[in-house]
C-alpha cells in the first residue's frame, strides 16, 4: 500500500514568489533574465509536465529570428546558466528566509516549486504539480507485457524525436544559411558580442520642471533650487534609436540590456560594454567617465548662438571650422551634427560607443548610420578596417540633414584615430 504525504502550493503564492525575484538586488536590474524567469513560470504553472524546448524560448522571449539555431546558438543555455546563479545567489542572501523555493533543473527549461520548512506552512488547495511529497512505492508484480509495451513505445517516442529534432535543425540550418549576416556588422560590432555580460544602452533623459499638461523646459539648477524634477523623458530620436540598435542585435542574436541616463552607475561602466545614446547635455553620465576629446559638446558661452549646443572641433584640420551647430532653435530643425565614437572602458577589456546629436535628429542619425550595412561599410573604409582585432579607437563627425523631423542624410565630415 502506497503511502504518500503531499503538500501543494498555491499559484498565486507562485506568481508572487516570482515577483519578489524579479524586484529582487539579483535580478532586478536584468530586464532579460526577468522576462525569461516570468515566460519559464507561466509554462510550467500553466502547462505542468511539458518540456520547453529552445527554439520555443529564443524566439518568443529572447528576440531571436525564425531562422535561430540551438545547435550553433548557444544563448538559451548561456541566459540559463546565468538566472539559474541569480537565484542561486538570491536564495543565500535576500531570500534566505523565503517559504518557496524556485528552481531550474540542470537539463530542463521547466522551473520547480518547493516548500521550505514546515509542510504544514503550506497553502492545501488544487494546483499543478507542485509539491514536497514523500513517497513509498507499492509493493506488486508489475505485469511484464506491459513492460514490453512500454519500452517499445519509448523506443519509438526516441526514435521520433531525434527525426523531428534533425529535421528542425535541418531547416534552421537552412534558414539561417539563407540569410548570412553581412561581414561588416561583425566587424564592427564585434567588441560588443563577446563579453561576458550584454551590452548595455543607456539612454538620454533631461531634466526638466513643469508640468506635461501646461509646458515643461529644462531644468536650470541656478533658478530651479528645490523645483520638483521630472527625469523620466527622452526624445523621439533616441526611442527610435534604440529600436534600430534592438533590431540590429537580434540579427546578430545578442540580447541588450537598456537603461535611462539618470539609473546609470559606474558599477555599470566597470562591468559592461557601454552603448550611450544622445549627448553630454542630457545624458549626464558621460560626464563621469572618459569621454570625446577630439569632438566635444559644449554650450556656446558667446557669439550670436550663445547658449547653443555645438560639437568643437578640439583640433580643426585644414579647411574645418572650429565648432558645429545644428539648426537654430526658434527654426524648425534641417541639419544638425552628430559624434560616432569607440573609446575604451573604464575596464581596458570593455569598449564604449557614444551616439549623439546636438538635437535628437542628430542622435537618431548617429544610430541609424551604425546600423546601416553600407554606411558601417564606408566607416570601415575609412578607418581601413577589415576585420574585428583592427578595429581601434576612433571619433566620427556627421553632417545630418533634416527633413519634417526625420533624419535622411547623414554624411561623414571628419574622422580621427585615436592612440588610447
Amino acid at each position: 500500500m502506497a503511502v504518500t504525504h503531499s503538500f501543494v502550493i498555491g499559484r498565486e503564492q507562485c506568481f508572487q514568489q516570482i515577483e519578489r525575484l524579479t524586484k529582487s538586488h539579483s535580478l532586478h536590474s536584468s530586464e532579460s533574465l526577468c522576462r525569461l524567469l516570468r515566460y519559464l513560470a507561466e509554462h510550467s504553472l500553466d502547462h505542468p509536465g511539458v518540456a520547453l524546448k529552445e527554439y520555443q524560448i529564443a524566439t518568443e522571449v529572447l528576440g531571436r529570428p525564425p531562422g535561430f539555431d540551438p545547435q550553433s546558438d548557444s544563448t538559451v543555455r548561456v541566459q540559463a546558466g546565468r538566472l539559474r546563479v541569480k537565484l542561486a545567489e538570491y536564495y543565500n542572501h535576500d531570500g534566505a528566509n523565503d517559504p518557496i523555493l524556485v528552481e531550474i533543473p540542470k537539463g530542463s527549461y521547466v522551473l520547480s516549486f518547493h516548500l521550505r520548512g514546515k509542510p504544514e506552512a503550506a497553502v492545501a488547495q488544487p494546483a499543478p504539480r507542485l509539491e514536497v511529497a514523500e513517497k513509498k512505492p507499492e509493493s506488486r508484480p508489475f505485469n511484464r507485457r506491459w513492460a514490453i509495451a512500454i519500452g517499445t513505445l519509448s523506443i519509438l517516442l526516441i526514435v521520433s524525436l531525434a527525426i523531428n529534432g534533425w529535421l528542425m535543425s535541418r531547416d534552421h540550418g537552412q534558414a539561417v544559411a539563407a540569410q548570412p549576416i553581412p561581414t561588416a556588422y561583425r566587424v564592427f560590432w564585434d567588441r560588443f558580442l563577446t563579453g561576458p555580460q550584454e551590452p548595455l544602452v543607456v539612454f538620454s533623459n533631461g531634466s526638466f520642471v513643469g508640468r506635461p499638461e501646461t509646458g515643461m523646459r529644462y531644468f536650470n539648477a541656478s533658478s530651479d533650487a528645490g523645483a520638483f524634477v521630472l527625469d523620466h523623458y527622452t526624445g523621439v530620436g533616441e526611442v527610435l534609436a534604440i529600436h534600430q540598435l534592438d533590431r540590429v542585435f537580434s540579427m546578430l542574436s545578442r540580447p541588450l540590456n537598456v537603461k535611462r541616463g539618470a539609473l546609470f552607475t559606474l558599477d555599470d561602466a566597470k562591468n559592461n560594454d557601454l552603448i550611450f545614446v544622445g549627448s553630454p547635455s542630457e545624458n549626464l553620465t558621460l560626464l563621469d567617465i572618459p569621454g570625446t576629446r577630439e569632438f566635444v559638446f559644449k554650450r556656446l558661452d558667446s557669439g550670436p548662438r550663445k547658449g547653443d549646443l555645438a560639437v568643437i572641433n578640439v583640433h580643426p584640420q585644414k579647411g574645418e571650422p572650429a565648432d558645429f551647430l545644428a539648426t537654430p532653435a526658434h527654426q524648425p530643425t534641417v541639419q544638425d551634427y552628430a559624434v560616432v565614437a569607440l573609446l575604451p572602458g573604464l575596464d581596458p577589456s570593455r569598449s564604449i560607443l557614444i551616439l549623439a546629436g546636438n538635437s535628437t535628429f542628430g542622435t537618431q542619425a548617429a544610430v541609424v548610420y551604425v546600423c546601416r550595412e553600407d554606411s558601417i561599410k564606408e566607416l570601415l573604409r575609412r578607418l581601413k578596417v577589415s576585420k574585428p582585432a583592427d578595429l581601434k579607437s576612433f571619433e566620427a563627425l556627421l553632417h545630418v540633414k533634416i527633413a519634417h523631423g526625420v533624419p535622411v542624410v547623414e554624411d561623414l565630415v571628419s574622422l580621427r584615430n585615436r592612440n588610447n
